[in-house]
């Protein structure tokens, strides 16, 4: 079983190209002695959430910066939207980066910029022909899709809670209308409520942009409540991809002790109660 999870099967992954935004083989990633990753080999499909978990130090921050073209890897190759991250020249690169948009933990807002102009940085970088007038209306658009209210824009990020600094975050992340977004760590430091509106937000905008989110996370609820896959990191390789029911199915320690925990059950709990209060009200509409 476990073989069958670990990575899409030869004929699919030959496919490759736009069914695939992301394709990894043979990844290895080291500091100094120290080898984080070994022949890591993952496929991301068009249009999934794609929740990445794995234990303190498994590298899952690392994974994601190799794959943006932050770290540089050993050895192996990395395609996105069929374009070889590692081997691609400048010019190459910026052609690819202008699809996707990261919301880096924490937000990683501009402290001395307006939510607007945080907005408006990618803008800038990529489309420097435009106007003032049009990035002031695109940022106002933005701000307000990830479900801040419109005088946010206005305010710095000292101004706002946490969970105002994640959504500003994400606007920057949506400004250049992405294909593939990134999110390390988004519920992070969020109270319950607060995650959970997170997760709403994610998956619709999920579904109606239509976007491929590739999603490092250590929070069971956002697993069980949004994400299509996971993908495991353990012994320096994805060791399982799949549904959690699939995962459930794998014997090993990391796996089972993860997602049969404490936590686990409780989260397992909330997601059974959260589809029976869905399926009653359906059956009363």
């Amino acid at each position: 079983m476990s073989e069958h999870i670990d990575n899409e099967t030869d004929h699919e992954a030959a496919a490759g190209g736009e069914d695939y935004p992301i394709r990894i083989r043979g990844l290895t990633n080291a500091f100094g002695d120290v080898t984080v990753h070994e022949e890591l080999d993952l496929d991301v499909r068009r249009g999934e959430i794609l929740g990445v978990v794995g234990g303190s130090g498994t590298g899952k921050s690392v994974l994601m910066r190799s794959i943006i073209g932050l770290q540089m890897p050993q050895s192996g190759e990395i395609e996105v939207f069929g374009h070889n991250i590692t081997e691609a020249e400048p010019d190459e690169e910026i052609g690819v980066r202008n699809r996707w948009g990261i919301l880096f933990q924490g937000g990683a807002l501009f402290s001395t910029l307006t939510v607007a102009e945080n907005v408006q940085v990618p803008l800038k970088q990529f489309y420097p022909e435009l106007s003032q007038k049009l990035l002031n209306e695109i940022a106002r658009y933005k701000v307000v899709l990830t479900g801040l209210p419109e005088e946010a824009a206005s305010k710095f990020p000292s101004e706002l809670s946490g969970g105002m600094k994640k959504r500003a975050g994400l606007a920057r992340a949506l400004a250049l209308d992405p294909e593939l977004l990134f999110l390390d760590e988004p519920t992070a430091g969020l109270d319950p409520i607060g995650g959970a509106k997170f997760d709403e937000l994610t998956r619709e905008l999920t579904d109606t942009l239509g976007l491929t989110v590739f999603l490092i996370t250590h929070d069971l609820d956002t697993l069980y409540a949004i994400c299509d896959r996971v993908a495991v990191l353990a012994d320096k390789k994805v060791i399982a991809v799949g549904t959690i029911p699939e995962l459930l199915e794998n014997e090993h320690p990391w796996i089972q002790e993860y997602f049969n925990g404490p936590r686990a059950r409780a989260a397992t709990a909330t997601h059974e109660r959260g589809k029976a209060l869905d399926n009653d009200a359906s059956g009363k509409a």
